[in-house]
């Protein structure tokens, strides 16, 4: 019994690991070697001849490869790149946007003839000229925090890990298929506008996931499990050492299948909840990262996620949680999906409060918005998914903050005597105003007078997003701290992804309603 609950409390998610002797990968020379001033300048020069006051200019390329395998063979392998410019303007007081693929300065010069074009028709139709918070003017080069490019790697080691991976899951007693699936991504960016910034980018980020699956024919029903490695702003050493331990992920993965397979269906009803960070970051994500965006609040927002409960008058007066809940935003976080050096404005990366002692103190901003309201300088939240579209005002990395010298997980769970633990994520579902919701996990676990007392099925939690994160009792300490994340976040119209990071400590909150889906599915 120690053993087990030791191993079950100590998932891949304690098994991260801290890069040592790393050294900083270097710009794609192939990127920089166009003539990415040259575009600049002549998108740039030209806005400013055509009278506008404001201007700046991307020239973007973003390469994906995905991996697919089912039941240890590889079933697809794709690469696909997106590459072009993009020239925004405010031109009287209105937006302005094109993009388009030539790469010379005749056609960067045509953009922004077409972008100041695009504002003069617009401009019919805007009651308050445009005006950006000022940011200091910069001049960078920036590189996210990884290894080793998995693009460097050929295509048949990457197969060959995620085969191997696969293939061990698939042997275990119990398993009767496996999908695996591994998702890499490199994005280089060059920005420059009219009042002088300059900078480019570069950043990687990968997606390994491995699902097991167990048929029960007799019954006829499935059970699966994902492993809970998270997305990460890390390169290839993820899968080989540096930051996951997935050997030992794929090792337990059965075991606890099958465990679950036979799991008794949960009791609904009024449980305490212990949460892993496994878990908890899409109710983050969710409840706070979508209602804390600022044009949602203010109602210029509603695509794919709806407007927000937390509007402008709630500011510095909401009681959206318990005195111990304590949120961030911040494009900072080492190997954070969100983690940039400079937004799609030119706004330097900052860490910045959403929630202190659990009342609402900001949004998420970019320089429009940062002006409108006062709020003097963008927080850095524009972002654009490809230079096809225009930047909007996208979610940070949004963190929970852990408690200094905080209790382990084993701590959390001691202190329960009746609640439910809850590892991983699957299915949610919320409101269009981001307050009622409910969500399932991976992995749930009976709680006994602070002992873990074998996995339950059928388990979701209910909450409104006030109540839920008022009952939040306790924050773990920083050792229980881990990020978890989505390659895709979607929003606008048309829709455009974005990949973002939450961070948290294992948590507990007092007296939810726990139901059991099986039932309410029946109803």
């Amino acid at each position: 019994m120690v053993a087990w609950q030791r191993c079950l409390i100590t998932p891949g998610w304690t098994r991260q690991r801290e890069m040592r002797n790393a050294t900083v990968p270097e710009i794609d020379q192939s990127f920089l070697d166009l003539p990415a001033r040259r575009l600049a300048d002549a998108a740039l020069g030209r806005a400013r001849e055509l009278g506008a006051e404001h201007a700046d200019f991307r020239l973007e390329r973003i390469r994906t490869g995905t991996l697919q395998l089912r039941d240890a063979k590889l079933e697809s392998s794709t690469s696909e790149e997106d590459f072009g410019l993009a020239v925004r303007v405010i031109h009287h007081g209105a937006w302005g946007f094109a993009s388009g693929v030539a790469r010379s300065t005749d056609a960067a010069a045509a953009l922004a003839e077409l972008a100041v074009s695009t504002a003069r028709v617009g401009r019919v139709l805007v009651r308050d000229p445009v005006r950006l918070a000022a940011e200091p003017v910069h001049d960078a080069v920036w590189v996210s925090s990884y290894e080793q490019n998995p693009f460097e790697v050929p295509e048949a080691d990457r197969a060959e890990r995620m085969t191997d991976l696969s293939g061990r899951l698939l042997s275990a007693k119990g398993v009767d298929h496996v999908d695996a699936l591994l998702m890499q991504v490199i994005e280089n960016k060059f920005y420059a506008d009219t009042a002088g910034t300059t900078t480019t980018q570069q950043r990687v980020r990968i997606w390994p996931r491995l699902t097991a699956v167990h048929l029960d024919s007799g019954a006829g029903q499935f059970t699966s499990m994902s492993t809970l490695a998270p997305p990460t702003g890390r390169g290839w050493e993820y899968l080989t050492g540096t930051g996951w331990d997935f050997d030992s992920e794929v090792a337990e993965l059965p075991g606890l299948l099958a465990e679950q397979a036979v799991a008794p269906s949960v009791e609904a009803g009024s449980y305490d909840l212990v949460v892993h960070p496994s878990n908890l970051w899409l109710t983050i994500h969710e409840s706070i990262g979508h209602a804390t965006e600022l044009d949602r609040a203010l109602g210029y927002e509603a695509g794919y996620a709806g407007t927000s409960f937390a509007t402008f008058d709630k500011l510095n007066n909401l009681k959206y949680g318990s005195k111990v809940m304590n949120v961030t935003g911040d494009r900072l976080a080492d190997h954070g999906l969100a983690t940039i050096g400079y937004d799609d404005e030119g706004v330097a990366a900052q860490k910045f409060d959403l929630i202190r002692d659990g009342t609402l103190v900001g949004y998420q901003l970019n320089r429009q918005m940062a002006d409108m309201k006062g709020f003097g300088r963008s927080n850095g939240c524009a972002f654009a998914d490809s230079s096809r579209h225009i930047p909007l005002q996208r979610m940070p990395n949004v963190s929970l903050q852990p408690a200094d010298n905080g209790p382990s997980t084993e701590q959390l769970i001691s202190g329960v005597t009746r609640g439910i633990y809850v590892e991983g994520d699957r299915s949610w579902s919320i409101d269009m105003q981001r307050y009622n919701f409910q969500f399932t996990g991976q992995r749930f676990y009976k709680i006994e007078n602070g002992r873990l007392a074998g996995q339950l099925r059928d388990v979701a939690y209910q909450a409104t997003t006030t109540d839920f994160w008022g009952s939040l009792e306790a924050v773990g300490g920083p050792s229980t701290f881990a990020l978890g994340g989505s390659f895709y976040c979607g929003k606008g119209e048309p829709g455009q992804v974005a990949a973002v990071s939450h961070g948290c400590p294992t948590a507990v909150f007092s007296d939810v309603n726990i139901l059991n889906t099986r039932t309410e599915a029946g109803r």
